[in-house]
């Protein structure tokens, strides 16, 4: 696979892409090209064309122009360039008026393109417009570089959005006027947002670091990703060898696919319920370094050893962070409503367990529920109504870990503290 960098692209913006798939796993077997580099061979193709007779030098003005799209709309048809300068032998050209470099499109007859996902598609030439390959300035368009750095770059297959149709129709005219070879086209439906709209920056869930900041692991993003549209067989869990195994674009669906929020969260949360817990915890601590607060070298031994259940349920790593906020902070607040559930009943309770916690030599699974059972006995209650005051004295929340797993994971003599300051 080889990057390709448009001429537009500032230099954080290319940096952006090539971390990007480099953190969902895609490493690029070659230096990414730079088509602004690129831009004397451009124009050399364009001065071929022009030769060859495939194009034409067009000295419509600014103001021409948008009359005639002006006119195109007032009909409420598309704009197509009149080809006012396509046969020049009656017009005069205008004095210090620098022109534009236009392809002679074909008029008549049918285009057709066998592209790899969408089929057979076939348009009328009439459609197509005498489009620019060199702006006024001497620097050439998309539609021209794309072509001439495909062909360079030996590029067999071109992948891209259903958006870009028309550009291939463009663009297979000149592959055709330059007696090049042309490259397989597939077309990929366009992702929509969960509201049915295309997927734009304001969705806030376009771009890789966005699920970056969510908390979502690359390898529920790439599965996600690689079934967004695509099937093979029933199967929804595919780790990153069977992803380049098994896929082709037969398996591509020709409509849009919808953003589908819940089914990212699902996916990631099946990822860090079975993921390695050495290679999750590093994800965590580049998460936290990255988006939170580092974690303190003091704690990593207590959290690591408590992935086990901090997991539980997580369908980021954020809330794997907050699961772990009772361990990573040494003193914890109670939130306003959740202080309100401590009433006198709830303090009695705390006090008894302190008392018997304090008395164990050896802390345990086994030990902690005989003395939540007594509990319970003596207070004619149930297992919520001892631990939900135990779980917010100990983390500061009525929702987190399980009991038992949070007072094994906290110090004896931490516990017995955050215990009597609720007394």
């Amino acid at each position: 696979m080889k990057i390709l960098i448009k001429k537009d692209l500032k230099k954080n913006i290319k940096k952006q892409i090539i971390e990007s798939l480099k953190w969902i796993g895609i490493n690029h077997d070659d230096k990414e090209y730079i088509q602004s580099k690129n831009i004397n061979k451009h124009k050399e193709i364009a001065k071929e064309l022009l030769k060859k007779g495939f194009a034409y030098k067009c000295y419509c003005s600014v103001d021409e122009i948008k009359e005639q799209k002006e006119k195109a709309k007032k009909k409420g048809i598309p704009f197509v360039y009149n080809r006012k300068w396509r046969d020049a032998k009656n017009l005069e050209i205008p004095k210090n008026v620098e022109p534009v470099v236009r392809f002679k499109s074909k008029i008549s007859g049918n285009a057709i393109i066998k592209d790899l996902v969408q089929g057979e598609i076939n348009i009328s030439n009439s459609i197509i417009e005498d489009f620019v390959i060199l702006r006024n300035d001497g620097s050439p368009t998309y539609q021209l570089s794309a072509v001439v750095d495909d062909h360079s770059m030996n590029i067999t297959h071109v992948i891209r959005g259903d958006d870009h149709k028309i550009n291939t129709f463009k663009q297979k005219q000149i592959y055709e006027a330059m007696n090049w070879k042309l490259p397989e086209f597939a077309h990929i439906p366009l992702i929509h947002s969960e509201g049915g709209s295309k997927l734009s920056k304001r969705d806030k869930a376009s771009t890789v670091d966005d699920y970056i900041k969510m908390g979502i692991l690359p390898d529920a993003l790439r599965n996600y990703l690689l079934r967004l549209g695509w099937s093979h067989q029933d199967k929804e869990i595919f780790s990153q060898e069977e992803s380049i195994n098994l896929f082709n674009l037969k398996g591509i669906g020709k409509s849009p696919s919808k953003l589908d929020m819940s089914r990212i969260l699902s996916l990631n949360e099946h990822y860090i319920k079975h993921m390695d817990e050495k290679k999750l915890f590093n994800f965590l601590k580049i998460y936290c370094v990255t988006f939170r607060k580092e974690i303190d070298n003091s704690k990593e031994k207590k959290l690591f050893s408590s992935m086990n259940f901090l997991k539980n349920k997580a369908k980021t790593l954020d809330n794997i962070y907050n699961n772990a906020q009772y361990i990573l902070n040494d003193i914890i607040k109670i939130s306003p409503d959740d202080l309100k559930l401590l009433d006198e009943f709830s303090k009695k309770v705390i006090k008894d367990f302190t008392s018997a916690f304090e008395k164990i030599s050896i802390i345990n699974k086994e030990s902690l529920e005989k003395i939540v059972n007594e509990l319970i006995n003596k207070h004619k209650t149930n297992f919520k109504g001892i631990g939900q005051p135990l779980r917010i004295a100990l983390t500061g929340s009525k929702f987190g870990p399980g009991l038992y797993d949070i007072v094994l994971s906290l110090d004896k003599n931490v516990t017995i503290k955050r215990l009597k300051m609720i007394e």
